[in-house]
């Protein structure tokens, strides 16, 4: 006995092989559960990471060139100014810097202000930067400039980079008449750095020609970038080959203690975890004795029948291995098998109770907005001075929201019923015409543009069920692309733009197939995300705020009624197509 292993001991029973299967279930489980978690933890922070730089890179980016736009917009109005353009043309260097100094005070931020004659001369300068008027006066920017060309420069500095913005001060509109030029410039230094740094939680630093000019970190910036402490961003700060970036770094110590934190809690939860598994898996395995042969035949039978109402046999009397332990355990398998069939009872009863309150949930949304607009134009009839423009606007809206009420019973009637089906001849490409015209009068939204194919003949159908099939689609189709253009407006920064987002358009399209017609909705909306796509069809599902989620599981009960079938075919940011093949003949046998 005591030269047998530990395994072997814990193996020679059914007790102990319980415990040590439990045990090590338990260990392995914890620990793979401890490994993957880990691993998630590690790689969100790193993405956490990643994420909060590039929006630090987003955020520097828009700050600089919000301050570039406001120093062009104030070097075009300075330019424009008559009485520097009066001071130009005298030639006077005097008279130029005493006006270019009225300016001085104005733009507190500016570091320098430059004004040169129609040869590229120094005329005047104002700001702490003075010093590098020369330079820029000799830079390719003057020279655009007076060919009448604006021109952003960056020039190195030695506590950081100026940014200048050189425009020419000319007279005229159709032939102007260069008489100089206007530059004002901006330091991208150290206190820029620490504003940005305060803004978005993130060092940064600015590199031009290979050298950090200027960087909120306060350790040696080369040597942090040579390590990996940092997470590190380029973002140009020019026009491609001028050299000058700004590096956005974010620590990765900062991360990895919060890391750190959450794996030294799951270290603690699994051990834990562990423990208590073992002495449960320890103390389970105490209860189980011989008796359980007995249930397990049982279970073993029930198995083999699928008859989950079977009871085991009554243990105990006239046994040897009677105990209370596997009485209880015979007791509550009898009770678990009632309770099965208790429950596969309760369940049908339970889904039609919770079919019945999603259904009561959407008519009751539905229904109350139109309530409330016939109750408030009562309300509006009541008044005794009610003019006959108001009455006419009071009953006008009670008779749209008592139509909108009929709408609302009669799609949840027309999804809960069978639905019957009157077919006869029908022109095809009339009823897209009539589809697309109803769907157009039912709102705002995307036009719908027609693509019919002439050879579609007539077919046999409900017509009427169809063009409601086609409405709601089309209805759905166009507010998908009427969202997203709003969205595309938004972002839309000049006219042009704005009228090439309007020229999305839902098309209604048929083609004849060889058995049949082809109906087609193809819109340029945001699409359908592949989590949603496989539920459109289910009742009540829904992604449009308002909606009842009946119109399309309904028209796809008319299209599939009439022995046809739809099918949906989305990218997301792309559009969607439906896609509706119907026969040339929908009659049923009765």
């Amino acid at each position: 006995m005591k030269d047998r292993p530990v395994v072997t001991i814990l193996g020679s029973s059914l007790r102990g092989r319980i415990f040590l299967a439990s045990a090590l279930l338990a260990v392995l489980t914890c620990g793979v559960a401890l490994f993957v978690v880990n691993r998630r933890v590690t790689n969100e922070g790193e993405r956490s990471l990643q994420r909060e730089i590039l929006v630090s890179g987003a955020i520097v980016d828009q700050l600089r060139t919000a301050r570039t736009e406001t120093y062009t917009v104030t070097a075009r109005l300075i330019a424009d100014s008559p009485t520097l353009k009066a001071a130009v043309t005298t030639d006077d260097a005097p008279t130029v810097q005493n006006e270019i100094r009225k300016y001085g005070p104005r733009l507190n931020s500016a570091n320098l202000l430059l004004v040169t004659d129609a040869r590229g001369a120094v005329m005047a300068t104002a700001g702490d930067a003075s010093g590098a008027a020369p330079l820029v006066a000799g830079q390719a920017a003057v020279r655009n400039a007076l060919a009448g060309r604006e021109t952003v420069s960056l020039l190195p500095q030695p506590a950081g980079i100026l940014q200048v913005v050189t425009v020419p001060i000319s007279l005229g509109l159709t032939q102007p008449q260069i008489l100089g030029t206007l530059s004002a410039g901006f330091l991208m230094d150290s206190s820029l750095l620490a504003e940005l740094k305060g803004i978005t939680g993130s060092d940064v630093a600015f590199r031009m020609g290979g050298r950090i000019l200027a960087t909120s970190l306060t350790e040696d910036t080369d040597a942090a970038l040579a390590s990996n402490e940092y997470a590190v961003l380029e973002r140009p700060l020019g026009a491609p080959g001028s050299g000058a970036v700004a590096l956005i770094l974010r620590s990765r110590a900062e991360q990895l203690q919060s890391v750190q934190a959450i794996q030294t809690g799951l270290g603690v939860t699994a051990f834990v975890a562990v423990l208590l598994a073992t002495l449960l898996s320890f103390a389970v395995a105490r209860t189980i004795t011989r008796p359980l042969a007995a249930i397990t035949d049982v279970m073993r039978e029930v198995a083999s029948t699928g008859d989950l109402t079977r009871r085991t046999i009554t243990l105990g009397q006239g046994r040897l291995w009677r105990d209370e332990d596997a009485q209880l355990l015979a007791t509550t398998f009898n009770t678990l098998t009632e309770s099965v069939a208790r429950f596969q009872r309760e369940m049908s009863q339970r889904e039609r109770l919770a079919s019945l309150g999603r259904l009561s949930t959407v008519i009751a949304h539905e229904v109350r907005n139109p309530l409330m607009i016939i109750k408030g134009s009562l309300h509006a009839l009541r008044q005794k001075d009610v003019d006959e423009t108001a009455m006419r606007e009071a009953v006008h809206d009670i008779d749209e929201e008592v139509e909108r009420l009929n709408r609302i019973v009669n799609e949840v009637l027309d999804f809960a019923r069978p639905i019957k089906f009157d077919v006869a001849p029908a022109d095809i490409n009339d009823l897209c015409r009539s589809s697309a015209s109803a769907s157009q009068a039912s709102g705002a939204g995307a036009a719908v543009a027609l693509d019919l194919d002439p050879g579609a003949g007539p077919v046999t159908t409900d017509a009427e069920r169809l063009r409601i099939a086609l409405v709601n689609m089309l209805v759905n189709a166009r507010h998908a692309v009427q969202s997203s253009v709003v969205s595309r407006q938004s972002s839309v920064s000049s006219q042009q733009s704005l009228v090439g987002s309007q020229q999305s358009s839902v098309t209604l399209r048929t083609r004849v197939n060889g058995h049949g017609i082809t109906i087609s909705i193809v819109d340029t909306g945001p699409g359908i995300e592949p989590t949603h796509l496989a539920h459109v069809f289910d009742p009540y599902f829904t992604t449009k705020r308002g909606g009842t989620g009946l119109g399309l599981p309904i028209a796809k009960n008319i299209i599939e009624g009439l022995g046809g079938t739809i099918t949906i075919d989305s990218t997301p940011g792309a559009g969607t197509e439906i896609r509706v093949d119907l026969p040339y003949n929908s009659e049923r046998p009765t």
